[in-house]
């Protein structure tokens, strides 16, 4: 089997380049590589790459994901998270790949108390949820097999994350202040590339699994307590902090304005998923405290 993965380098893509190996031969690409394009601000070449390598599968963890940005850098957010998408999805759809992407819960409005259910009503409250939305729509125009994981509130022990950044804080500063009136589930990369890698042998077995599916780790909290969550198991490892899990303070999203309108129910109805490919998603928690087990002891 012939996979491209797109996006090597990002936080899901570098747990992909370990889940997808077993599967056949990954060529991993990221927009600066050199023997083929992997740049999806280059739709021509993203159009020559999939034609010269002719996969049997394509994973595209590459997107704009500056959230705040996208607001006044609307055309670039759209050239990657729709236009460069709906080249890969026609050019999968000519060759018979199966195209999986990655998409967000920022597509939906984000009120109310309810996990959002694949079948709900769509209606993004910024620029970037809308060019994520646009890609979902270029993909299911397009016809070709795929697989939409939607997900939210991602994190890796590599690279820049949420909890990485409360770490820091605490360590400099003797109290937190940070958001509690947003809902969502911390979910790992690792676990997302793992059920994507288990995904992809199940549709290419049974095509009628492809479909649109929401991925997120069990269970719900807001920032600010999983914010205290780090905290607590960081104290628990002996990590020195001026801060603890007391003195993170819960603020209002109105108290922290930011360009980009945020959804305050980022949660994921995620029963699709477990019937479709027989999966039990973990709580938050475990993979969180994983996670930093792995921070603490490099």
């Amino acid at each position: 089997m012939k996979i491209l993965l797109l996006g090597k380098d990002g936080q899901v893509g570098w747990e992909l380049q370990r889940s997808l190996a077993p599967l056949g031969h990954v060529l991993a690409l990221n927009s600066r590589s050199q023997s083929h394009c992997g740049d999806l601000a280059n739709l021509s070449g993203l159009a020559e790459t999939v034609s010269a390598f002719a996969p049997d599968v394509i994973v595209n963890a590459a997107a704009y994901t500056a959230v705040d940005k996208a607001e006044s850098e609307r055309e670039q957010a759209f050239k990657v998270n729709a236009q460069a998408v709906e080249v890969l999805a026609r050019a999968a759809a000519e060759c018979g790949a199966l195209l999986v992407h990655y998409s967000t819960d920022y597509v939906f409005p984000g009120q109310g108390t309810r996990p959002w259910r694949e079948d709900d009503a769509v209606g993004p409250l910024n620029a970037y949820g809308e060019s994520k939305l646009a890609g979902e729509q270029a993909i299911l125009a397009a016809g070709c097999l795929h697989l939409v994981f939607r997900t939210c509130w991602v994190y890796a022990a590599r690279g820049n994350n949420f909890a990485k950044t409360m770490l820091r804080l605490a360590g400099e500063s003797e109290s937190l202040g940070v958001i509690d009136d947003q809902y969502g589930a911390p979910t790992g990369a690792e676990l997302i590339a793992d059920i994507t890698a288990h995904a992809i042998t199940l549709t290419l077995a049974k095509p009628s699994l492809g479909g649109v599916y929401h991925l997120a780790a069990g269970g719900e909290t807001t920032w600010c307590r999983f914010a205290r969550f780090v905290l607590e198991q960081a104290a628990a490892q002996g990590v020195p902090l001026k801060a603890h899990a007391a003195q993170v303070n819960p603020l209002s999203t109105d108290a922290y304005p930011t360009p980009a309108k945020r959804p305050a129910n980022s949660r994921l109805d995620t029963t699709k998923l477990q019937q479709a490919f027989a999966l039990t998603l973990p709580d938050w928690r475990e993979g969180v405290a994983r996670m930093l087990t792995e921070i603490h002891e490099k």
